[in-house]
């Protein structure tokens, strides 16, 4: 069965290859309708795939070139990040620098005194430091009447001392009263903390001496006879000074120098004048 079914095979190959030969042979203008035939037939099919295959390619093109540029545009969001990152450093350092030159500054200003650095820690008012924390305490010196100073001029006193903190009240809290005086004079008057007058931005003067010449922008320093205040430190500016009803005394107001919306820094003097029970301290 099976040699049957090869002899058939074998004779139709045979045929094949003998027709082959005979359509071969034949002169090229004989194959023209065929070629003919044939090309209307293969050129669409092989337009097809062309376009197909260039479509493929483009379309793998087009995709290794979206992938190239998402790794990049994520290379470059994580520059732009550390270049943020960096920048704000910067800045948060260069502040830092203007913030410690000042300090610096107003250290040397007032030479005459020994004084320590502190950073501020708490405070415990949201509105403003009129009382607030600092991060040295008694292992590093710091004892309660010390004087505090930032921003140019007198901030408060210390009135808490821990092992590693201490407790300022700034010259804007209600209870406090420095002993002050004209810069250029003897004249003394007493500088009143008032929070709701600093919500203008101001402090009360009184107590000036209806003898003394007092005019808008004049400097206002701690005085000689404050029991707790060392003298010749700036407190302000004098401001609106006019007669009191008595015609006696006089009375205005103080722009304090220090900025008490924002206390960072402080140098705390760590010269104490002596204690005593006084009107104003």
């Amino acid at each position: 069965m099976e040699s049957k079914h090869s002899k058939y095979i074998l004779t139709g190959l045979t045929v094949l290859c003998v027709l082959l030969i005979c359509i071969t042979s034949l002169k090229d203008g004989v194959m023209d309708p065929l070629r003919t035939g044939v090309g209307y037939f293969l050129i669409p099919i092989q337009s097809g795939v062309n376009a197909v295959g260039t479509g493929i390619y483009n379309e793998m093109k087009n995709y290794g070139t979206l992938k190239d540029a998402l790794a990049q545009n994520e290379e470059l969001k994580d520059q732009i990040a550390q270049l943020t990152e960096d920048n704000n450093r910067l800045q948060a350092e260069q502040f830092e620098l203007d913030r410690l030159r000042q300090l610096y500054e107003l250290d040397q200003e007032y030479m005459q005194y020994n004084k320590i650095g502190a950073r501020v820690i708490a405070r415990d008012s949201e509105k403003w430091f009129q009382v607030f924390r600092i991060n040295k305490g008694s292992a590093d010196g710091v004892a309660v009447d010390m004087n505090v100073v930032a921003d140019g001029g007198l901030v408060g006193i210390v009135t808490d001392v821990g092992a590693n903190y201490a407790t300022v009240r700034s010259i804007i809290d209600d209870s406090n009263r420095v002993g002050a005086m004209k810069l250029d004079s003897s004249y003394t008057c007493i500088v009143a903390g008032d929070l709701t007058l600093y919500e203008e931005g101001r402090l009360k003067l009184t107590d000036f001496s209806k003898d003394a010449q007092i005019r808008d922008g004049d400097q206002i320093v701690t005085s000689n006879i404050s029991t707790k205040f060392l003298p010749g430190i700036l407190i302000g500016y004098a401001s609106d000074v006019t007669i009191d009803p008595d015609h006696l005394t006089q009375s205005g107001y103080l722009i304090p120098i220090a900025d008490f919306d924002n206390l960072q820094e402080v140098l705390i003097i760590t010269d104490i004048k002596d204690t005593g029970e006084a009107a104003a301290q």
